[in-house]
């Protein structure tokens, strides 16, 4: 039997990076991350199969599930 360890809560640079799900077309697979705001580059942070992994990595980050966009 796998136990989750419970994760403490994060940050990140709110100035610079923006949070966003990266979703492919093909496969449906999602992953969340940030993107750098001025060079675009995705950093990614975790794979979110269930609605609980999105729920998950807003609690880490301290972030609503509205604030977050999805790129395709």
């Amino acid at each position: 039997m796998f136990f989750r360890k419970k994760l403490e809560a994060r940050t990140y640079d709110k100035e610079n990076q923006m949070p966003v799900i990266r979703s492919s077309i093909c496969t449906g697979e999602k992953v969340a991350g940030f993107r750098d705001i001025r060079t675009g580059k995705f950093t990614e942070v975790m794979l979110i199969r269930t609605s609980g992994d999105l729920a998950e990595f807003c609690r880490l980050y301290g972030i609503g599930e509205s604030e977050i966009s999805t790129q395709y």
